[in-house]
């Protein structure tokens, strides 16, 4: 039916439709109902409203109303011959989808049609002789009603008679328990069974209240008597050591039931119990712990009131207990000693928390193991720089004696290997520590990578500190005093030095990385606290500090060699008096004590540093070193004959030295042989030759001089693979005596060759006498 506005309903689902028009023709119920609301009734279709627009004969077709030649004549006029054909076909499939729907139908109901008859055939059946059955029932119930009255009636007496008697015999029963009651606690008290006494004693105390003072007095009395003994045994078992705790918690419960008054032992339980702890507070075993949580909770059942005292007796145990292990962390312990002793008390306070969780322990446990770890970390970084102090005071023992051939060598491999391997130990302790699953290792293992890393940052500082202290750069700290013991700060030797340099570029190359990258690969992570000025562990930082440290060293050692030769030198080159000095007969003494401090630098440095570096010879390279001051000094050696010739080569050195090019003397310091010697030798020139410009010579002490330099020319050029520096500065020497002499004639070469030779003769005869 059309709304007010001309629009159509809204149409049914058809296949939904079609299915009830279906059910409706074959039920044969009122065709208006089937259709309901989705499709219009006959009347509707006959008499259309006044407002409505007229129903199609196109969309009656379902109606009963349906007249098929009006319908033909409508779609005929209405439509062409293509929609002719697809009505046609569209119709078709529709007839033929009604008719499989409707044989679908038909098989479904018939299925249900025939299961509903079956069953109505089944309810015949069995209802068929059940009425007479049930009036079969109705009278044998009553029948078995009456009989059960009769029985009632002529028992009702005797019943009567019977509880009576019952009544009466369980009083009889009740008076023959209060008779034998003595006998009874007697009996209990043979065979220690006081539980059993108090319960007959509780039992029978109603009836001893009740008559007690007259029919069963005697009982009362022997009774009593005998509880008495039972309250003396239960005291007995109170205060008697040998009696297990729950044996005498069942006591203080019994004593409790007879009303006994055990507030007044408590105070002196607890210190039994405080005794008790101190006697098992070094000892760890599963059964002693098991003891004291049966103690704490038979305590807890006894006094509820002294949970308090029970609290600080727990509290005090593990803090005992945490002190002992806290004591053997002053000596150096293996990590897995110190976690099975950690874990061994977190346990047994985990198994006192499930008594006494208001004591805490599991928390304070937590703290005072993280504080432990704190200590154990540092206390192993303090033994590591310790043993390599040691191994170095050690060389510097046994260095104030003669040297045997490679022990520096040894002593600088035995303290590379002290450093390196002792931090990859250290890294494999520490790796105990994370590498537990237990609960206490797992909420700690973020704060341990991160001790870990602080530690190796504030180790590497320390010890680089203690090496400036060991070579005296530096005072001591108070508590790096005592491994300073064996060492005078003002008297460090100098191979101690050299050794803490090369130890230092040691550190630098290859400590540091390895144990970044151990770190990286077993301790990344961490981040449990937070740093302020970045990463607690920073490798660049740390090398840059050695390889400061080591240059520092190196040049110290240089200084230390060169001050030392520098002062012998100077007491050596000013006891002649060179303004009457002889003529020249042999190289000087200073000279033969020159080579030999330089041999012990060489000695010292060959057995620490890595091997000499060759480079080219630079004589022809850097410069004229045979320069234009040499070439006419040689030619006035072999034709000069008196002073004013002397005098006007003089003035040719200093102009030569105009023209001449400039030469780098002091380069930087490698850490290698070669430019260690080279370096100590150059200062030890150049000091020579600032002694010589502060003396006056005669024409003997210039060619004293000249003697010497020249013997060292030859002498020096075992130590150093460039002459050409040396060469300079033997030459600078040279010049400054040639300034500083008043008669400033240099040896004829022959006489020069002739002493000189002399020398090395004597040198090498000596060298075969000492073999």
């Amino acid at each position: 039916m059309a709304t007010a506005s001309g629009a159509p309903p809204p149409a049914m689902d058809e296949k939904a439709r079609r299915t009830r028009d279906l059910l409706a023709s074959f039920y044969n119920t009122d065709p208006s109902a089937a259709a309901g609301a989705g499709a219009a009734s006959p009347a509707s279709l006959a008499r259309p409203s006044p407002t409505a627009a007229p129903a199609s004969p196109l969309d009656s077709i379902n109606s009963t109303s349906f007249d098929p030649e009006t319908y033909m004549n409508v779609l005929v006029q209405q439509s062409n011959l293509e929609g002719l054909l697809q009505r046609h076909v569209k119709m078709a499939a529709e007839i033929k989808n009604l008719d499989t729907d409707l044989q679908m139908l038909v098989y479904e109901n018939y299925n249900k049609f025939i299961s509903a008859t079956d069953t109505i055939k089944r309810m015949k059946t069995n209802i068929v002789g059940m009425e007479a059955n049930m009036e079969q029932l109705l009278s044998k119930i009553t029948s078995v009603q009456s009989k059960s009255d009769t029985v009632n009636t002529s028992l009702f007496d005797k019943r009567e008679n019977i509880e009576k008697l019952h009544r009466t015999r369980n009083l009889l029963r009740k008076v023959q328990f209060i008779y034998d009651l003595p006998t009874r606690l007697n009996k209990c008290i043979k065979t220690e069974a006081y539980a059993d006494a108090v319960r007959f004693f509780t039992g029978a105390k109603p009836i001893f209240e009740a008559y007690g003072d007259t029919s069963f007095q005697d009982c009362k009395k022997a009774s009593e008597e005998a509880m008495d003994l039972v309250i003396q045994h239960l005291q007995a078992k109170l205060y008697s050591d040998s009696e297990p705790i729950e044996a005498r918690a069942e006591a203080v419960v019994l004593l409790k039931k007879l009303n006994f008054p055990v507030d007044n032992l408590k105070s002196n339980l607890l210190e039994k119990l405080e005794d008790c702890l101190l006697n098992l507070q070094n000892e760890s075993t599963q059964a002693s712990i098991g003891d004291i949580s049966k103690t704490f909770r038979a305590y807890l059942i006894i006094f509820p009131d002294s949970e308090r005292r029970l609290i600080e007796l727990a509290q005090a145990l593990f803090s005992n207990r945490y002190e002992t292990v806290r004591g053997n962390l002053k000596k150096r312990i293996p990590s897995t000693d110190l976690l099975a002793m950690l874990r061994s008390l977190w346990e047994d306070a985990s198994a006192i928390d499930e008594v006494i969780p208001e004591a805490a322990l599991p928390a304070f446990s937590l703290e005072t193991t993280r504080d432990m770890i704190g200590q154990h970390i540092a206390t192993a970084f303090l033994h590591l720089q310790s043993e390599i102090s040691d191994a170095l005071v050690k060389t510097h023992s046994t260095s104030k004696e003669k040297l045997e051939e490679s022990q520096l060598q040894n002593a600088m491999d035995t303290s590379k290997i002290r450093v390196s391997q002792g931090c990859i130990d250290l890294l494999q302790e520490f790796h105990h520590l994370i590498d537990g699953n237990t609960e206490l290792l797992l909420k700690l293992r973020d704060l341990i990578i991160d001790w870990v890393q602080e530690g190796f940052q504030d180790f590497f500082q320390k010890l680089d500190r203690h090496f400036h202290v060991l070579s005296g750069r530096s005072k001591s700290f108070p508590q790096e005093s005592s491994a300073l013991d064996s060492v005078q700060i003002d008297k460090v030797p100098t191979v101690l030095v050299l050794m803490l340099a090369q130890l230092c570029v040691y550190i630098e190359q290859t400590t540091i990385p390895k144990v970044t990258e151990e770190l990286a690969s077993s301790f990344s992570g961490g981040g449990a606290r937070s740093y302020e000025y970045g990463p607690p562990f920073v490798p660049g930082e740390i090398c840059r500090l050695y390889r400061s440290s080591g240059e520092k060293f190196l040049h110290h050692y240089i200084n230390m060699k060169t001050q030392k030769i520098s002062k012998l030198l100077n007491k050596r080159f000013t006891t002649p008096v060179w303004i009457k000095h002889k003529e020249p007969r042999e190289v000087n003494m200073f000279v033969d004590l020159l080579l030999l401090e330089l041999n012990g630098v060489v000695s010292e440095v060959k057995q620490i540093l890595p091997g000499l570096i060759r480079r080219h010879r630079h004589s022809d390279s850097t410069g004229s070193t045979t320069s234009s001051r040499s070439n006419p000094m040689r030619e006035d050696m072999l034709n000069r004959s008196n002073t004013n010739r002397a005098r006007s080569q003089f003035l040719e050195n200093h102009l030569a030295k105009l023209f001449e090019q400039k030469m780098e003397i002091f380069t930087k310091v490698e850490y290698t042989q070669e430019s260690v010697i080279s370096t100590v030798l150059k200062l030890c020139l150049k000091s020579l030759q600032e002694f010589v410009r502060l003396q006056t010579f005669n024409r003997s002490g210039f060619q004293q001089i000249q003697l010497d330099m020249e013997f060292l020319k030859s002498s020096l050029k075992e130590f150093v693979d460039d002459e050409a520096p040396i060469s300079f500065l033997l030459k600078e020497v040279n010049n400054a005596a040639h300034e500083r002499c008043l008669d400033p004639i240099p040896l004829e070469p022959p006489i020069l060759d002739k002493l000189i030779n002399a020398k090395l003769a004597k040198i090498k005869e000596q060298n075969l006498n000492m073999q």
